[in-house]
C-alpha cells in the first residue's frame, strides 16, 4: 500500500478491526519512509447481482429501489430511519446467503412483504397492494382477511 503522502511503497498495519458496517475491515497503517498514520478500508470484490424483473428484463440490483419501496411503504407510519435500514440490510444478507448469480424481483418481494408484515402491518398491505397489484377492493379486502386470521 502507498503512503498517500510521501508515495512510498513500504506500510504496516498497525491496527485492524471490523468497519461499523460490518461489510469491511479498517486498518490503521503507518508509513516507514515518513512516519506519518492513514486508515484503508477493504471491502471484498463481488460480482454484481443479476434482478430478474417481472417481464424478464434483467438490471444490476440497487438497493436504493428496495429502500425506495420501503420508505414509501412506511411513509407518516411510526417506523424510524434504523428499522428501515435494518430492514433492507436483513434482505441485503438474506439475498447474499442464496449465492445465486441471478435472483427474481418476486423472491426479494416476498422476502420484504414477509419482513413488512412483522414490522408494521400498514406498510405490508401498503406495499402489498402496489407489489401484487390489487386490481379492485376485493383483491385488497382478501389481503386483509389474510393478515387478521
Amino acid at each position: 500500500m502507498k503512503c498517500p503522502f510521501c508515495n512510498h511503497e513500504n506500510t504496516r498495519v498497525i491496527d485492524s478491526r471490523p468497519a461499523e458496517d460490518n461489510n469491511s475491515i479498517r486498518r490503521r497503517r503507518v508509513c516507514d519512509e515518513c512516519g506519518k498514520r492513514f486508515t484503508t478500508y477493504e471491502k471484498v470484490e463481488t460480482i454484481p447481482l443479476i434482478i430478474i424483473k417481472k417481464d424478464n428484463v434483467r438490471e444490476t440490483y440497487d438497493r436504493s429501489k428496495i429502500e425506495g419501496g420501503v420508505l414509501r411503504a412506511c411513509h407518516k407510519r411510526p417506523v424510524s430511519a434504523k428499522q428501515i435500514t435494518d430492514l433492507v440490510d436483513e434482505i441485503e444478507i438474506e439475498i447474499t446467503n442464496m449465492e445465486e448469480k441471478e435472483i427474481s424481483s418476486q423472491v426479494i418481494g416476498e422476502l420484504l412483504m414477509n419482513k413488512l408484515k412483522d414490522l408494521d402491518p400498514v406498510a405490508y398491505v401498503r406495499f402489498a397492494s402496489v407489489y401484487r397489484e390489487f386490481k379492485d377492493v376485493n383483491t385488497f379486502m382478501d389481503e386483509l382477511k389474510k393478515m387478521l386470521q
